[in-house]
């Protein structure tokens, strides 16, 4: 199909091949998308710990994707397998209501591990998967939720598993020829922890790369978790295909039992045959992997032969790479500060971050910003806006603008008024939660069209406030001065207190965000015998040195630092009269 230059963006492009793979793949059928076939699209997501920004990667690569074949007009099921089924590897650091006492449940599935205490879950997995689920409400991605536990426990793989232990000796075989090949050693990162990349696969099933393990008995590609301590540490000591009988024994309690595998549904297949198998199951056609799962010998390397003991294909699979935070020592919400996308949508409207995910191809790293950082990312983004708006631009911006504001479904909320960010919060800081100062402050940045209320301002006013609240350290929060600064006032000379002679003329005139602008930026220019209104290319290098020892000058006096806030917001949160007293007018 061919698309309009709107749409020529990585989304557009993966789209047209997934359709495309998804007719090759049912003959016969019209292509018309009333009765084209459904198209199929998958996550995996294992609910180890609190999932992260790098694992929202592995949604976000095929929501979109599903999301563009939707616009299409065509059916497509978005899958997310929660592999709740997977072993308990670890305990996580940092988690409140856990401590070291949850390493005896280790080995077990994670729907058998207690919740974190306080939590109002049945269990560790529903306890980390609802954030999620929380999360991706609010970023607009439509999905069908699949429990892995509820399959194997359901019956629902039996065939598959017999099918595969029926095949072991095939699926070995496969296995064989990568057993002997060294995966190359992780390097330790030496980045600092703000700048830390996010491995997207981090705590998703594939991490676990387990492809069994052959003992006595040969090669088995299913392991059963034991009857007696739940585990499995537990190794399969004979089979037998005619009658499905299974005898294992658990390495950690002893415990031994034989089972028929006809009937017997505690257990799973080992992943490297566990994912293929569901390949072939749900017929997947489009399913990514992040960058440690694509090298030779990985999961999907190997799943791409192994599927086909099933009666599969390997789907179109998308390598993505790493997610970076900036910002991410000062965070504490999380495991040992890495950040999740409930985190992310405290601090940033759900289109910010959709955006950050859909402008990149998946191959791409990237940034998400909880520092300073995040007030240029939303100038971009406003930018960006007004281009999209006043139709300047370019296509593939105004697909990723698209694809961040709007699903199939329709647009996702957004704020009425959105003001800049970085003024929300600036406000936010200097009314230190003081709503009816931030309206007279809000209302008075464009006396022409005032802010009425600051829901109108909602929810970007909130998420700035969290950011300050939750990531600006104390020592460069905003505390206006009481008392003005006397010494500094009598220690200025003749130029300095004109400077501000100059600026508290001027209030009254210019109390607007860019009738103030105008005028502290102005008031350096006068003093040298220039026009308040002379642009850069009509004044001396040495202009800049005056205004910024200006600024300092009015930092210093206001909130006695440095820096601050933007000096016209400031000014309109500390309003006229006490700006006169502090300046010592």
């Amino acid at each position: 199909m061919a698309q309009s230059a709107e749409t020529t963006d990585w989304v557009s492009r993966f789209a047209d091949e997934v359709i495309e793979e998804s007719e090759r793949r049912a003959p016969g059928k019209t292509a018309s998308p009333d009765a084209a076939p459904e198209v199929v699209v998958a996550s995996g997501l294992s609910p180890s710990g609190p999932i992260h920004l790098g694992n929202l990667r592995e949604v976000m690569t095929p929501h979109l994707v599903a999301d563009e074949i939707r616009r299409r007009g065509r059916q497509v099921r978005h899958l997310i397998s929660w592999d709740d089924y997977d072993r308990y590897r670890k305990v996580p650091q940092g988690i409140p209501g856990v401590d070291d006492s949850w390493a005896e449940h280790i080995g077990k599935p994670l729907t058998s591990v207690p919740a974190p205490k306080g939590s109002s879950y049945p269990n560790w997995a529903e306890h980390f998967k609802a954030a999620m689920v929380e999360a991706l409400a609010e970023l607009g991605v439509e999905f069908d939720g699949i429990s892995q536990t509820e399959q194997y426990t359901a019956g629902t793989y039996r065939e598959q598993v017999l099918h595969a232990m029926k095949h072991r000796g095939d699926i070995d075989a496969i296995l064989d020829q990568y057993r002997t090949k060294k995966a190359p050693a992780k390097q330790q990162s030496q980045k600092p922890v703000d700048e830390a990349e996010l491995e997207a696969a981090e705590g998703s099933g594939a991490a676990a790369e387990d492809d069994g393990s052959a003992g006595s008995a040969g090669y088995f590609p299913y392991k059963p978790y034991c009857g007696n301590c739940e585990k499995d540490l537990t190794t399969v000591t004979s089979y037998d295909d005619d009658t499905t009988e299974l005898t294992y024994s658990c390495n950690e309690c002893g415990f031994s039992e034989t089972v028929r595998l006809n009937e017997f549904n505690r257990g799973k297949l080992v992943w490297k045959v566990d994912w293929p198998m569901r390949w072939a199951y749900e017929g997947v056609v489009f399913e990514p992997s992040g960058v440690d799962h694509s090298s030779p010998g990985s999961s999907f390397q190997v799943g791409g032969q192994i599927v086909g003991i099933f009666g599969g294909k390997q789907p179109i699979g998308p390598m993505y790479a790493f997610v970076g935070i900036s910002g991410m020592a000062k965070m504490s919400s999380s495991r040992g500060g890495v950040p999740t996308p409930g985190d992310a949508l405290k601090i940033m409207e759900p289109q910010l971050l959709r955006w950050l995910y859909a402008r990149r191809r998946p191959n791409q790293s990237f940034k998400i910003a909880f520092d300073q950082e995040i007030q240029r990312l939303y100038d971009e983004w406003d930018k960006l806006d007004g281009k999209v708006a006043d139709g300047s631009a370019l296509p593939a911006d105004v697909a990723a603008h698209s694809r961040a504001v709007r699903t199939a479904g329709g647009e996702l909320p957004r704020t009425a008024r959105p003001l800049p960010y970085r003024t929300l919060a600036s406000v936010a800081d200097i009314t230190a939660g003081h709503e009816d100062q931030a309206l007279r402050i809000l209302s008075e940045l464009d006396p022409h069209n005032p802010l009425g209320s600051v829901d109108e301002a909602r929810p970007r006013y909130d998420k700035a406030e969290a950011w300050i609240n939750t990531h600006v350290p104390a020592d460069q929060r905003t505390i206006v001065r009481e008392e003005p600064d006397g010494e500094l006032l009598k220690s200025l000379d003749e130029d300095a207190r004109q400077s501000l002679r100059l600026l508290v003329d001027g209030l009254a005139e210019h109390w607007s965000l860019d009738g103030l602008t105008h005028l502290v930026y102005g008031v350096p220019k006068v003093q040298a015998g220039f026009s308040a209104d002379a642009t850069p290319k009509e004044l001396p290098p040495e202009i800049k040195t005056a205004q910024r020892t200006f600024f300092a000058l009015l930092y210093h006096l206001l909130v006695g630092r440095d820096t601050g806030p933007r000096l016209p917001t400031l000014l309109l949160a500390v309003g006229q009269e006490r700006v006169r007293a502090l300046l010592g007018e």
